[in-house]
């Protein structure tokens, strides 16, 4: 027996016909739908015309049977006793996608955009990814030698499919630098046929793929235009010396207080040279929250939005001095059903000076009298000691003297508030070159600076912790192990 090669060249949608189709649609009798007569006359021209070219390389169309079988008879998995779910059966005959269905009038489309009470049936029936797809197999006829057109030795060779946004799957992919794929067939002999797939198209002209790069081109323009539409053009910028300071802000939750129904008030407090617009509101109410059990806490989550625009306008005076930031003061309180409120709880958090996202929790504490009479108050008839000033919390801004003593204020340690900022900051400072940095030298410039001040002063004070460890260890020492290492050295 000779080997067998055979090679191929198969278009999209190309019907080659197997020697099983020849035998079966010669016959008039066999033909009962309209494809099955055009596939009729079509075998008959062949047979006028010396007959087939291909052997034992044939396809299957989109409109073949073998598709719809092949496609609806797809498993999941590779077990023979699989039961098909009502989902996989659903996906299995989305292949007809809407191709003879006719356009629905907009009228009746408005008229049902939400269905309000689906049933069982609508969800089940739509709930089936519907993509247009169509599809060709390349099939091989690898049955014994000099007998073909046997349905039990037909074996896919290639499946090609392209769906509706023009995405082309081809599976087992184009052979290129790798091995032949092999079939193993079963049996006495075990034959194993090996075969290749290669992409046989026809290469672009450049007249045609540069054409085709222009309309890409002016269509992403078009879109560009559009976006910029959209969006508009018109940003006010800032001036020179001047930073422009955006907060989107969330109090996400209250968490570790006494009573329950939590809300939070708090203000911004702005230093020198700070300033914010007309319309924005410095201050702000949350809703009032319940609480709920989470681990050993009572947590009342809030998820409260706030939005805060501030401006930096830089001075002569501060060449040598870095900016302060600004403050956010709250205070928690609690409100029971006789509307009667105590205070929970202050606190306050420095915006952070560098931009991004920060998810900060901000311990606090509240002032308390001695003795049980003030708890007894405060527990029956509501009210506690309250701060008069907010912001002494920090160093009051009305304070101008060298020393602020706390002396004799009483306070007690209470819950925590979780904040979560997401910090933007605009300065054309920003858009200078780094040479022009050096330059200029403006506090702007140094910003970043300060926001690694704090890491500075952590290496630092590691440091000296470790130095006084050293000290201490040197004089925990006897003092003849002392004076011998040191003679030594």
């Amino acid at each position: 027996r000779p080997p067998e090669e055979e090679e191929a060249e198969v278009g999209w949608q190309e019907k080659l016909f197997s020697q099983f189709e020849v035998d079966l649609y010669q016959n008039e009798s066999a033909c009962q739908t309209p494809l099955d007569q055009q596939y009729h006359e079509e075998i008959l021209k062949l047979e006028k015309a010396g007959g087939r070219k291909n052997c034992r390389i044939f396809t299957y169309t989109d409109h073949d049977r073998f598709t719809n079988l092949e496609e609806h008879c797809q498993k999941v998995t590779d077990s023979d006793h699989e039961v098909p779910s009502y989902l996989a059966e659903r996906m299995a005959n989305v292949r007809r996608r809407r191709q003879d269905h006719r356009p629905i009038e907009a009228s009746s489309l408005k008229s049902k955009i939400i269905t309000w009470e689906p049933s069982e049936e609508f969800i089940k029936n739509n709930h089936v990814i519907n993509t247009p797809v169509q599809t060709m197999y390349i099939m091989g006829d690898l049955g014994p030698y000099g007998k073909l057109g046997h349905r039990e030795y037909e074996h896919v060779l290639c499946t090609i499919k392209v769906d509706g946004n023009g995405v082309i799957t081809v599976k087992p992919d184009f052979t290129g630098t790798k091995g032949a794929y092999r079939i193993e067939l079963d049996g006495e002999k075990r034959e194993v046929w090996k075969y290749t797939i290669e992409n046989a198209s026809v290469r672009v002209q450049p007249e045609e793929e540069e054409r085709e790069q222009r309309v890409f081109r002016d269509l992403y323009g078009r879109h560009k235009e559009y976006l910029s539409g959209l969006v508009g053009s018109e940003f006010e910028m800032t001036l020179p010396g001047t930073l422009r300071l955006f907060v989107n802000g969330e109090i996400v939750s209250a968490q570790g207080y006494e009573y329950d129904n939590l809300y939070v008030h708090f203000f911004l407090e702005l230093p020198n040279r700070w300033s914010s617009p007309a319309f924005q509101q410095l201050s702000g109410v949350t809703q009032t929250c319940a609480t709920k059990t989470v681990g050993w806490d009572n947590v009342a989550y809030f998820c409260y939005p706030f939005t805060l625009e501030m401006f930096f306008t830089q001075g002569d005076e501060s060449e040598d001095s870095l900016p302060q930031w600004p403050v956010l003061y709250f205070e928690v309180l609690s409100l029971d059903f006789w509307q009667r409120y105590r205070v929970e709880g202050y606190g306050s958090l420095v915006l952070p000076a560098s931009p991004g996202l920060h998810v900060l929790t901000i311990p606090t504490w509240r002032p308390v009298e001695l003795g049980t009479v003030a708890e007894l108050r405060r527990f029956f008839i509501g009210g506690s000691p309250e701060l008069e000033d907010i912001t002494y919390i920090r160093t009051p801004s009305t304070f101008k003297g060298e020393r602020l003593s706390r002396f004799g204020f009483r306070t007690e340690t209470t819950g925590s508030v979780t904040f979560r900022l997401y910090c933007l900051q605009q300065s054309k400072a920003f858009l200078e070159t780094s040479a022009m940095r050096q330059r200029m030298q403006s506090v702007l410039d140094r910003l970043g600076d300060f926001s690694q001040q704090t890491s500075v002063y952590n290496v630092l004070e590691a440091f000296q912790r470790a130095r006084r460890r050293m000290q201490e260890a040197r004089e925990s020492l006897p003092q003849d192990l002392i004076s011998t290492s040191a003679s030594i050295v």
